[in-house]
């Protein structure tokens, strides 16, 4: 009974984690996008603020239920899962962090179109992140399969 509460809260996480990811992907950041330069960074400062938390939270939450239920369930598919749903964060420490760094150091009033070419940037470089969700989702959904 504990392994399958814990599977279908790694489902959930992972899930959550997924669709944040993915609405920020395809709806958030076009959205943003036609913003002027300034506004531009004026809105996605804040949103990135309000999303680093949950999806860092996210993403730990559906790795460690993941882990947990491989424990239980002796399934290596779940390990799998929690390895994708914990490659969210070497990928955005790596990869996306030095765009973030750049980005929240603009001043807004300085925004122009290198800075408007870091966030079309940062945009195609989270949705590797929304890639890695779907994918731990979808390696969930196959371990409870």
């Amino acid at each position: 009974m504990l392994a399958l509460i814990v599977q279908n809260l790694a489902l959930v996480a992972a899930a959550l984690f997924a669709g944040a990811a993915v609405y920020v992907s395809v709806a958030e950041q076009p959205a943003r996008l036609m913003l002027d330069n300034r506004a531009l960074l004026a809105e996605w400062k804040p949103s990135y603020q309000r999303g680093k938390a949950m999806q860092a939270s996210l993403a730990l939450v559906a790795t460690a239920l993941g882990v947990w239920a491989g424990y239980l369930t002796g399934d290596w598919v779940w390990y799998l899962g929690a390895a994708l749903a914990l490659a969210n964060w070497p990928w955005t420490l790596i990869v996306i962090m030095p765009v973030n760094k750049v980005l929240e150091a603009t001043p807004s009033d300085a925004a122009n179109a290198q800075t408007r070419a870091l966030i079309e940037k940062w945009g195609t470089l989270h949705a590797g992140r929304s890639a890695l969700g779907c994918a731990a989702t979808l390696v969930y959904l196959w371990a409870i399969i």
